[in-house]
């Protein structure tokens, strides 16, 4: 499935600068992602379907790796998770960060090591906890007070369990409001202002179950500047700092979280890793030598910023509609496969593939296939002024948070994804068909 390649400009009509490293021209207007034509895959998986550049993946891991060396990196497995990605994940040498049983499992069913997962949650179910006492997950991270005598009483008198507190640090940030975690009177965490991670460090310092390893925190998602980190991590140092007075404990780890901002459209902001880690490291030192402590072994945890920018996502026109001023393109998929536009209005700019047109550009709409008027993947883009029924629309940074949480809306199936590499596609995860969704209604 090798397809020959053009180098791509990157400016005009052309820019590709938030696709995939690996993208380059076709003949006759395709595009090509680690080797492979998007038509190509288009035509023998069909749509909606998922390109994954494996290349890509691997390559954004080893970029976290290499500024971080001295860091736990951690994949948020939430941002994206197939067999095949935590294995790339495992081969690159990040960690994994976990938010449910099912995460969790998946991931030590491909041949991830247990002790290099860390458990999340806000409000953990007993299948959470217990499934992660059982396969003997690394940490814990504790969301609430409750969880601390739950935990505690599942360990079992032979056992012990290593834990972290989530604090909230009273810090906004993030690109939209319903990804901001870091602020107050949110569900995640116990609060730095209020005394509740403090209470909560005291009552698991005395539980001889648990071993309190550090703290975490998550100030939001999509952030694209590295100042909210370094004021995140200057209040956490704090923290420990008064819980090394409090309690004459020293703690070893402090994981910064993730929300690593990425850019969805060209010209758009993204978070320079190669300015935050220096800037990281030096105001760790800093922070630590002003409080007198050693420094913590430091974790982050991206997803997003691994996984997105690495995804195409694949749809074909089925209509194109003039509805006064507004030219409607309704493609094949939808708010099924990504809800982001419905819930964040994040803004994508899809392109037409697979043919060449010399037709002017003009301003459409392209929407999805459901019955919901805010069914919309992206608004105000420019496509050329003939598309047509039957052509290709094709969206990048579609990796992380679209097949995550695709939902069974219309009951039209979630759409497969395809890894391509080095000129070879191959499918990961299949499509959902009728028959899947049938399986599961055995009433009568």
């Amino acid at each position: 499935m090798t397809t020959a390649v053009i180098p791509a400009p990157d400016s005009g009509t052309d820019d590709l600068s938030v696709w995939p490293a690996s993208t380059a021209r076709t003949a006759h207007g395709g595009l090509a992602v680690g080797g492979v034509g998007l038509a190509e895959v288009a035509e023998r998986f069909g749509t909606p379907v998922y390109v994954l550049d494996e290349g890509e993946v691997r390559e954004r891991c080893r970029n976290y790796r290499e500024a971080l060396p001295e860091a736990d990196v951690l994949y948020a497995a939430k941002a994206f998770l197939c067999r095949a990605m935590v294995r790339w994940v495992h081969e690159e040498g990040l960690g994994l960060d976990v938010c449910s049983a099912g995460e969790l499992e998946s991931a030590v069913m491909a041949g991830f090591p247990p002790e290099r997962i860390v458990l999340h949650g806000n409000a953990k179910s007993p299948r959470d906890l217990g499934t992660a006492l059982r396969l003997g997950v690394g940490r814990i991270v504790i969301d609430s007070p409750s969880e601390i005598a739950r935990i505690a009483a599942a360990v079992g008198p032979e056992g012990r369990q290593k834990v972290m507190v989530r604090v909230v640090p009273g810090i906004s940030a993030g690109g939209h409001d319903k990804i901001r975690t870091g602020t107050e009177g949110q569900k995640f965490g116990l609060s730095l202002t209020d005394g509740s991670a403090l209470h909560a460090v005291a009552r698991i310092l005395s539980q001889p179950r648990l071993e309190l390893t550090g703290l975490h925190c998550h100030i939001g998602s999509q952030i694209t500047e590295v100042k909210p980190y370094l004021t995140a991590l200057r209040r956490m140092v704090g923290l420990m700092a008064r819980i090394r007075d409090s309690h004459g404990r020293i703690l070893p780890e402090l994981d910064l979280g993730g929300g690593h901002g990425i850019a969805y459209r060209p010209g758009e902001p993204a978070l320079d890793l190669t300015t935050l880690a220096p800037r990281l490291r030096s105001t760790l030192t800093e922070s630590c030598a002003a409080a007198r402590m050693p420094v913590p072994r430091l974790a982050v945890e991206p997803g997003r910023a691994v996984v997105g920018p690495a995804g195409v996502a694949l749809y074909r026109v089925l209509a194109v509609k003039h509805t006064g001023d507004t030219v409607f393109v309704a493609v094949d998929g939808g708010m099924s496969d990504n809800p982001r536009p419905a819930l964040y209005e994040a803004r994508y700019a899809p392109r037409l593939i697979g043919r060449s047109s010399t037709a002017a550009r003009r301003t459409a709409t392209v929407v999805g296939r459901h019955c919901e008027a805010g069914d919309v993947l992206a608004a105000g883009v420019e496509l050329p002024g003939d598309t047509r029924p039957g052509d290709l629309i094709a969206v990048p940074v579609a990796g992380a948070y679209h097949l995550s949480m695709a939902s069974g809306y219309n009951m039209v199936g979630r759409p497969p994804v395809v890894a391509v590499h080095e000129g070879t596609a191959r499918l990961l995860v299949r499509r959902e068909t009728p028959e899947d969704l049938r399986r599961r209604d055995i009433g009568a």
